[in-house]
């Protein structure tokens, strides 16, 4: 199943439809967890009010450790580990464990908690039948790596069945097992266990260490700055001049950029995090102001849900402590499951200033030969004979060959970098 419509006919009604919620929101609680209905977040107040912290203390740790060796274990798998530690730390606020059958399915047909918050990813654990049945009376369960070290106490609540096809059709908007997240979402367990968790120890990173920022931190750090503005910018991707072109279009309205690229696991394709920290370092130091700019990494996988990602990606900034969050063409997208500017539309099935961020929406930008500037069809009145514009599949062709892309199109600091990694076959 698959079929996006076409995202350059504006006349044609979103496919995202706008179900009521009523059944699903508890009246009483309402105000509480929704967010202000104001046009723009004047402040970045986390995901229903509050920054989770489920990380254990020292001494709770060694309380936790020692019970945990009574405990079943559950051995957990890279995105589960990446998702734990994300829950842990507040970035996935409000949060406080993998989800429960209500919210999984709120989540799923409508796009918000069960509490009506709006959430757009499941955020899953899941287990075997066989496993599920020896937890069926057991109150908490120890986390594990596959390396034997114990990463948290999950507080079991619930275990039910995934609705894999369902899952997959509403969040991925297809059942092909050709995308990634798809993929993903049937290589999992049939059952799903529900239940807050406490972190006992944070996964082991080798690498960024400067740039691992929790949302606690990058608040802290935008105080400090006197930032009370601020845009995030998403990326998997080295970047290039039409990425700096809209982050700098960007930093015109707001007191201070975040780069938060995504390092957690990401398709084989991809470039690896390693060289596009390199890009990223490279360029800021020479062409974005030191004083507004701040470079930090996000650790979470990515599920390439393009839309309900997009609404992901911007919530997780919020907690992070943005107020503004740039949505370009095709985000979190992979081959042609998504429409061009889908990521753009699905913003429009929330109502104003419930996201608690504002998006600030990009078109496909370039250089034009004429204007002898940046641009976009919004700006630049020529047409595509003026524009430099490459197919990622030239880029790297080029790269490979070890030729330098027009500068026009990329810095020839990042694109040296890029040549000498494939060149050294990293």
């Amino acid at each position: 199943m698959s079929g996006p419509r076409n995202p350059l006919n504006p006349e044609k009604p979103s496919k995202y439809s706008r179900q009521s919620k009523k059944h699903f929101i508890d009246p009483i609680n309402q105000e509480k967890v929704m967010t202000p209905k104001t046009t723009q977040a004047a402040e970045s107040i986390p995901h229903g009010g509050k920054l989770i912290n489920r990380i254990l203390n020292e001494q709770e740790k060694k309380d936790a450790l020692a019970k945990a060796k009574g405990f079943k274990k559950k051995y957990l798998t890279t995105r589960e580990i990446s998702d734990l530690e994300m829950i842990a730390i507040g970035a996935f606020s409000p949060l406080e464990g993998f989800m429960g059958k209500a919210d999984y399915e709120a989540v799923i047909h409508h796009m918000h908690l069960a509490n009506g918050l709006p959430w757009t990813i499941p955020v899953t654990l899941s287990a075997s039948d066989q496993e599920a049945a020896s937890f069926k009376n057991e109150k908490e369960i120890a986390l594990l790596s596959e390396n034997e070290e114990v990463l948290a106490i999950l507080h079991l609540k619930e275990i039910f069945p995934q609705e894999k096809e369902t899952e997959a059709v509403k969040v991925y908007r297809t059942d092909s097992r050709e995308h990634p997240g798809v993929s993903q979402v049937f290589q999992m367990e049939s059952m799903l266990l529900g239940g807050k968790i406490s972190l006992i120890n944070r996964p082991r990173h080798e690498n960024f260490q400067v740039y691992r920022l929790d949302p606690k931190e990058t608040r802290s750090a935008f105080q400090q700055k006197g930032w009370k503005k601020i845009v995030g910018f998403q990326t998997r991707n080295p970047i290039h001049r039409a990425h700096e072109y809209i982050q700098k279009c960007a930093l015109e309205i707001v007191d201070g950029l975040l780069v938060h690229p995504l390092v957690g696991a990401t398709k084989g394709d991809d470039i690896p995090a390693e060289v596009r920290m390199r890009c990223y370092e490279a360029l800021l130091a020479d062409y974005y102001p030191k004083e507004r700019t701040m470079l930090a990494v996000f650790p979470a996988n990515m599920r390439y849900a393009g839309p309900r990602e997009a609404i992901f990606h911007a919530i997780v900034r919020k907690n992070y402590g943005c107020t503004h969050f740039i949505v370009g063409r095709d985000h979190a997208g992979v081959g042609n499951y998504y429409g061009t500017f889908d990521a753009h539309y699905i913003f429009d099935e929330f109502k104003p200033g419930e996201l608690g961020i504002t998006p600030l929406f990009f078109d496909n930008t370039f250089y034009c030969k004429k204007c002898q500037s940046m641009g976009s069809i919004k700006t630049c009145p020529h047409d595509k004979a003026d524009q430099v514009s490459l197919s990622g599949t030239r880029v790297r062709e080029m790269l490979k060959d070890g030729i330098l892309p027009p500068v026009e199109f990329s810095r020839p600091e990042v694109a040296k970098i890029l040549i000498d990694s494939m060149s050294a076959g990293k």
